[in-house]
């Protein structure tokens, strides 16, 4: 059903419901808080939605609601971030921050297309992703979730997950509602500090923060979440003229808004800024919030308004039609319940989707000729924690730590997966290649426990070995809400495990499997390769594992740079000019690794950058090396006088192109005016006349690039 078909069916049954029926719509119920009992008890007083709840259990309650009075059914939702993760047999993928190392929206797409599809196939309807906000701030523990610190970026990998979850039509039922999420600002927390305050401007707000997702608006994103956190003093979820006036007067967004987790009642016990549930409620709805996430209070809060006049009926009655409209355009009146696609959970196109984006994903930052491990090596050894620990290799959002957290580790791992350990293991059995393994030391160790004996042992196996695979990172307790790190160097004995690996003589190949960048000293900058995989989802050690023995050739580029100490942050690439020195006095200028930064076992070269009249780009792009190999485009600009500050370069375009050995193609790219705009001083969109330098290259960094200045 179209949207204004749907909107005059939700304007129809709106005028027949009552006070208590429409305020109960804009209630979501959580289905770890209270259990069943409690929640057939929301089901049958009419809330608008559930979350976190599965299966048979969701189908329960969908059969409760219809039979109230007037039978409007629920909305099911579910925090399915990577992959329909919460259900235990369901496909697990690589996490955004990964994903987004691909540099390849189709991976995008493909992720929410296979996510929609189990979420659909286990009854609910909605998941609460992507995630846009933008990941400046390492320190910050939702980093992971993340696709990156560049808004373009960002926007681009954000409106193809989008496309996937949702399709060409709500109606169908292997698709499922996203949810744009945090709306606003919500990761430039100051410190990195989560649900903090966001000292930032309403110019920079529409500058950086808002562009994603205004590209998910106009990917028909059907509905939006608020941030936590606070622009200059206000709470977003109380922010009408960002809820409102920016979100649909502008943006022109036309699904409904979801406040985030209890942020209703977060505006009395810890924002402070009203006095009781009752003033809360009429904040958050006369803001822009039509539904409210958790906050049971709300509904008697807003009821108690209403009645003592506080609040006008109209606000509930614009919320609820925003609620309605989508209800009746995915058709659940007729079909309350997604039927997804039986026994589809795991089946091997979902797994395979999910290694292909392992596999693209992989980004190889430092290779002395290390790799790939080829014929000459007998013996490997790979050292660490994280090369053989799954909940690590998962992140975030998964079965591990979600709908109820699991301090203790206990839950067991289902199968498929492949750790890295497991990965690296399997080619050599095949390549009569002997492989050991050895912990060494905890990521995160427990107090009071002695490590030397296992320290002790992974140097004696590395010591016997030919070639180490030092695998590094950190683990669950870690990152993630209310997990925010002052301090981004390897944790534990971590450090010290690699000095004494590299003490042996050995070769020693660093491989990162963590939520974000981390402050890695010398077992980066000491080490003959490092390879970054993050958190890459079932597969990530057979996508590792052939990377490392050239079995694909990698093609990851980072989404985010990396910081060589915590006080060094922030390092994202797109900074501004002006600062006296240029550095620290104690750190050299660049970061670690730069966004845009990653290598493969072929080198490519760039010529003839140039661009026509009508902004069509053009650069010849080479492959110098002996294998075949895809290059990612990266298309940079900046303003060389302009009316407020602007970056000294920032991401306009990007495109992957395959090139053979040897092979040379001329890459056009369409650019617009709106590439080389600014928001001025009076928050408006222009684009001053002037010159502007246009880069073309591997990376952000300047000897990545070539570039031409030209005058519009």
């Amino acid at each position: 059903m179209n949207r204004e078909s749907a909107k005059e069916k939700a304007r129809e049954l709106l005028s027949r419901m009552t006070t208590e029926e429409k305020v109960a719509q804009m209630i979501q119920v959580t289905y770890t808080d209270g259990g069943r009992e409690e929640a057939l008890k929301w089901a049958k007083l009419g809330a608008g939605s559930f979350l976190h709840v599965l299966g048979d259990d969701a189908r329960e309650l969908q059969r409760e609601a219809m039979k109230t009075r007037l039978g409007i059914p629920v909305i099911f939702g579910i925090d399915a971030i990577h992959g329909h993760g919460l259900n235990n047999k369901a496909t697990i993928f690589p996490s955004q921050l990964t994903c987004a190392c691909s540099w390849d929206p189709e991976v995008a797409r493909k992720m929410g297309e296979v996510t929609a599809r189990e979420v659909a196939t286990d009854g609910l309807h909605w998941t609460f992703s992507p995630v846009l906000c933008i990941g400046r701030d390492t320190r910050w523990g939702r980093v992971n979730e993340t696709f990156g610190e560049d808004p373009y970026l960002i926007g681009e990998m954000g409106a193809a997950i989008i496309e996937g979850y949702q399709g060409d039509d709500l109606a169908d039922d292997a698709h499922i509602l996203a949810c744009a999420k945090h709306y606003l600002g919500y990761g430039e927390a100051t410190g990195g500090r989560d649900a903090y305050d966001t000292e930032v401007t309403e110019r920079k707000v529409r500058e950086l923060f808002l562009p994603p997702f205004k590209k998910a608006v106009d990917a028909g994103c059907a509905t939006i979440m608020t941030a936590y956190g606070f622009l200059d003093g206000t709470p977003l979820t109380a922010n009408r003229r960002i809820l409102h006036d920016v979100l649909r007067d502008e943006l022109k967004f036309d699904g409904f808004v979801i406040t985030d987790w209890d942020n209703t009642q977060s505006l009395v016990w810890l924002q402070h800024i009203a006095a009781d549930i009752s003033e809360a409620s009429i904040m958050a709805a006369s803001a822009g919030n039509d539904m409210i996430m958790t906050t049971k209070g709300f509904y008697e809060g807003m009821l108690a308004a209403l009645k003592e006049g506080k609040v006008d009926i109209s606000v509930v009655d614009e919320a609820v039609l925003h609620i309605l409209t989508i209800k009746y355009e995915m058709e659940l009146f007729d079909k309350p319940e997604k039927r997804g696609e039986p026994d589809c959970f795991g089946k091997p196109e979902h797994l395979e989707a999910s290694l292909d984006a392992a596999r693209k994903s992989v980004t190889l930052l430092r290779n002395n000729g290390m790799l790939p491990l080829c014929g000459n090596v007998k013996k490997v050894a790979v050292i660490g924690e994280n090369a053989d620990n799954v909940r690590a290799q998962y992140g975030d959002w998964t079965y591990f730590t979600h709908p109820v957290p699991d301090p203790t580790n206990s839950r067991p791992a289902i199968r498929p997966y492949v750790t890295l350990w497991e990965g690296v293991k399997d080619i050599c059995e095949k390549n009569g290649i002997e492989a050991v393994y050895a912990k060494g030391c905890a990521v995160k160790p427990l107090e009071g426990v002695n490590e030397d004996a296992d320290l002790a042992e992974a140097v004696r196996v590395a010591s016997d070995a030919d070639v180490v695979i030092y695998a590094v990172g950190d683990v669950i307790p870690q990152f993630g809400e209310y997990s925010d790190r002052a301090d981004l160097d390897l944790s534990g004995r971590q450090n010290e495990l690699f000095a004494r690996l590299k003490e042996t003589g050995k070769k020693i190949c660093t491989v990162l499997i963590a939520s974000k960048p981390l402050c890695m000293g010398d077992t980066a900058e000491k080490a003959d390769a490092v390879v970054c995989g993050f958190n890459g989802g079932m597969f990530a050690g057979q996508a590792l594992a052939e990377v490392l023995f050239g079995k694909i050739n990698p093609r990851g580029r980072l989404p985010i740079s990396f910081p060589r100490h915590s006080g060094q942050i922030p390092v994202y690439y797109n900074q501004m000019p002006g600062w006296h020195g240029g550095k620290y006095n104690d750190l050299p200028q660049a970061p670690l690794f730069a966004f845009g930064e990653g290598m493969g076992y072929s080198a490519f070269a760039y010529e003839n950058l140039c661009l026509d009249e009508d902004l069509m780009l053009r650069v010849t792009v080479k492959n110098t090396g002996a294998r075949d190999g895809v290059e990612t485009v990266q298309i940079y600009q900046n303003d060389c006088v302009s009316s407020v500050l602007t970056p000294v370069r920032r991401l306009i375009a990007f495109k992957q192109v395959e090139l053979s050995a040897g092979e040379s193609k001329d890459v056009e790219i369409r650019l617009s005016k709106d590439d080389f705009s600014l928001i001025n001083a009076k928050c408006e969109k222009v684009l001053e006349p002037g010159e502007f330098i246009l880069y073309a290259g591997h990376s952000s960094k300047e000897e990545d690039l070539i570039s031409i200045t030209i005058k519009l």
